[in-house]
């Protein structure tokens, strides 16, 4: 069962198919899906956030292969702004999607710091590794700032279409390294 976790901004419930129609008025923006892996459908149908959650996401979190959360502002719990999730999909471990206009606020980089922690602390893994676009540098930024190194390049579809895409990887050890400096330094 995923369990519900805090930072100092965010409270990151468990995703649940009740969110689909929060997410379904909030998600299908070309902001938010273009750097989106291309098995996205664009335009987004309405219902697809229903069969997404129910279909795909909560299937793979009763399997033990993923586990997904909604996030919400600690001001304003009960309104979903944006999802996290983490994955066993190899080289493809954690991504994210936040509402426009919150994103640039560091509101992500809590996030990641919470399934970081999750993801080695609970779940034992010893490596995680998120691809993402080049050309998405909101979301190099937040690797590098919280300690992921760059290990390889590769060409993958996204919903805008082939881009070069980054394989960013950091290890238990690393995180664990960066995360006390990151605490230290108040996020």
């Amino acid at each position: 069962m995923t369990p519900t976790l805090e930072t100092p901004r965010l409270v990151l419930r468990p995703l649940e198919v009740g969110d689909a129609d929060a997410v379904q008025r909030l998600f299908p923006r070309w902001e938010i899906v273009r750097y989106l892996n291309a098995v996205v459908p664009w335009p987004f149908p309405e219902g697809a956030a229903l069969g997404h959650i129910r279909d795909v996401a909560l299937p793979a979190v009763a399997r033990g292969e993923a586990w997904h959360w909604t996030l919400r502002r600690r001001s304003a719990p009960d309104r979903l702004v944006g999802r996290i999730h983490l994955s066993r999909e190899q080289d493809n471990n954690r991504g994210f999607w936040l509402a426009p206009e919150l994103q640039g606020q560091g509101l992500v980089t809590e996030a990641v710091a919470a399934v970081n922690d999750y993801w080695f602390d609970v779940l034992g893994f010893p490596v995680l590794r998120a691809p993402k676009a080049a050309a998405n540098v909101a979301s190099r930024r937040i690797s590098e700032k919280t300690g992921m190194r760059l290990i390889g390049t590769t060409e993958k579809d996204y919903v805008c279409g082939r881009m070069p895409t980054e394989i960013w990887e950091i290890t238990a050890e690393e995180w664990r390294a960066v995360r006390e400096r990151f605490r230290g330094q108040g996020g």
